[in-house]
């Protein structure tokens, strides 16, 4: 109710300073809401499909945010979806699981998860970013950092083939690479909630979702100002937008990792990296096709050391399975040069 009142009254323009600011608090917390709601869905479903409901919802919002912001200026975000996704790689990959890495070390010294959930996760990531992120730039059908309708065809159907296989090994056929070696503490959680309380939550979380897209289309105009004053790159839209969706997934996993549940936390960070690339290029591919615009998907050379360096280290200190506060330093340090150098390129 909150969420559309404060959405009628900055589409209405009344009081636009109030109404903005209003806007943006209020839409950072339905996003909250959103996957709060979606956390008790996962509660009661448990794991691993407790934080694939989690990737799903934040992915939702995300890509609604994207579609909005195409639907409204075509022409002006072309690379949208590519900045977006890219900053949800480097988000989740260095921002993300360097402050869980670091937090469970500080509070643990050792903390241990399976690391073949971990690699089966980094493979298809790896797999993803590359042919979708990088391979664009060498492509010969078109010039730039496009794709042909085939190829982008092409590629939003082979995201979701990667990123659905992933699920299937998650939830299926490998279910126990995802589960902790050893039970968890009882007191970490608290009981399932009733069956009633599930349904009540996804409700409310369809809810949640529909308003976060309306009040991020109110917002949006007023961020690309903020960013176009200042002098930023048009990138750090893309940023911004990763890092609000992303958000609360990553104080879940923040507090995971500091309640000792390493396993949950990673399962939380890289499912969201997937679902970023995997559900979100269909989509945008197909609005793209839809709209007969041009999408920007390869990424600059800057770019893509910066993910070639982020995939080779998270296969170091993920792929043995026992990480400390040295590695989550490392990749809080490859964080901070990518937010440094997406405002001073």
């Amino acid at each position: 109710m909150t969420a559309a009142v404060t959405f009628g009254v900055a589409s209405a323009g009344l009081a636009a300073g109030a109404a903005v600011a209003a806007v943006a608090v209020v839409l950072i917390a339905t996003v909250f809401a959103a996957v709060h709601h979606a956390e008790v869905v996962a509660h009661r479903v448990g794991e691993p499909f407790g934080t694939l409901v989690l990737a799903v919802a934040v992915t939702v919002i995300e890509v609604a945010l994207i579609v909005s912001l195409m639907l409204e200026s075509p022409a002006a975000t072309a690379s949208l979806a590519r900045d977006t996704a890219f900053a949800a790689v480097m988000i989740v990959c260095n921002g993300i699981v360097g402050l869980s890495l670091l937090a469970g070390g500080v509070r643990h010294f050792e903390q241990d998860f399976q690391f073949r959930g971990a690699l089966a996760a980094l493979a298809v990531l790896a797999a993803l970013t590359v042919l979708v992120l990088i391979l664009p730039n060498y492509t010969t059908s078109t010039a730039g950092p496009t794709l042909s309708p085939a190829q982008l065809i092409f590629a939003g159907i082979v995201s979701l083939l990667l990123y659905g296989a992933f699920v299937f090994v998650q939830t299926v056929r490998h279910r126990d690479y995802f589960l902790p070696e050893q039970a968890e503490d009882e007191d970490a959680h608290a009981l399932p909630p009733t069956r009633r309380a599930s349904w009540t939550s996804f409700g409310l979380l369809v809810v949640s979702l529909a308003a976060v897209v309306g009040l991020a289309k109110a917002l949006s105009p007023t961020l690309e100002r903020i960013v176009e004053d200042a002098g930023a790159p048009r990138a750090v839209v893309g940023i911004v937008i990763a890092g609000l969706v992303l958000m609360p997934e990553g104080l879940a996993a923040l507090r995971a990792a500091r309640a000792n549940r390493l396993q949950t936390s990673m399962n939380l960070a890289l499912g969201s990296a997937l679902a970023s690339i995997g559900l979100t290029v269909p989509v945008v591919a197909a609005v793209s096709l839809w709209l007969g615009q041009p999408l920007a998907l390869g990424l600059s050379a800057k770019d893509s050391v910066l993910l070639m360096l982020t995939l080779l280290l998270a296969v170091i200190t993920l792929g043995t399975g026992r990480t400390t506060i040295l590695q989550g330093i490392v990749h809080l340090v490859i964080f901070a040069a990518f937010l440094f150098l997406a405002v001073v390129p």
